[in-house]
């Protein structure tokens, strides 16, 4: 096989496994992104539960108030009867007295509801704030340890890339050239196997005649659909003991 492609192939492995390490890095951030993300959705939940709860014990002490209104007027009305005189007018109190008894119903009943309601919400922002205590301080340990993690991977990339850096000066500049702009058009994919006449990077079919040049091995062949480099390596046969 001709010397600059086994470089390409061996460059090709060495990025590939760059980019695997920048994956398990990439995994642990989003890891941790998503239990963050966890815990802010909980505690927004909360916030909105307790805004709620606060807005219905604004409306309780509306309703009481409103019913002391309602008290009042009662007793004023209660005291006027005393002193009419006609019967049109003692009806008229009675149907104001009624109304505002009616009211102090309606709104009372109406205030235990909002009691009923307050209660629950303040139970699950409670529940919601506890859960995200719990979950903070499991979330501390597991940033400590998704920490170390990367680190040990950013180390194991460095002597990766310190392999790179004596491999990728030894390939002519225009193959290296071409070769890390094909890394990047193709998601990290630049180099690739041929086989039964079958590009592996883009699984598109290549020319008979050029897959025999692919075969030999000789010099550089591109595949002809995503223009990754292509190369040919021989199935291994098992020797089995006579």
């Amino acid at each position: 096989m001709n010397e600059e492609i086994s470089k390409l192939i061996n460059l090709q492995e060495i990025d590939s496994e760059i980019a695997g390490f920048d994956q398990e890095i990439k995994a642990k951030q989003q890891e941790i992104a998503a239990r963050e993300q966890g815990i802010a959705d909980k505690e927004e939940e909360a916030a909105k539960c307790r805004k709620k709860s606060a807005a219905l014990e604004q409306e309780q002490r509306d309703i009481k108030a409103e019913c002391e209104d309602a008290r009042a007027h009662i007793k004023d009305r209660q005291n006027k009867m005393m002193h009419i005189q006609t019967s049109r007018e003692h009806q008229a109190l009675l149907k104001e007295i009624e109304d505002s008894k009616r009211l102090i119903k309606e709104s009372e009943d109406q205030a235990v509801l909002y009691m009923e309601q307050i209660e629950q919400l303040q139970i699950k922002a409670e529940e919601l704030e506890n859960l995200c205590a719990g979950e903070k301080k499991l979330l501390t340990e597991e940033i400590e340890k998704a920490e170390k993690a990367v680190k040990r991977i950013a180390n194991r990339k460095k002597k990766v890339e310190s392999e790179r850096g004596k491999i990728a000066p030894d390939l002519l500049p225009g193959t290296l050239h071409r070769y890390d702009m094909l890394l990047k058009k193709r998601n990290g994919s630049a180099v690739v196997e041929t086989r039964n006449g079958i590009c592996q990077g883009c699984f598109m079919a290549i020319p008979p005649q050029q897959f025999n040049e692919v075969r030999k091995g000789d010099k550089l062949n591109f595949c002809p659909t995503c223009q990754r480099v292509l190369y040919f390596k021989e199935e291994e046969t098992e020797v089995c003991d006579a």
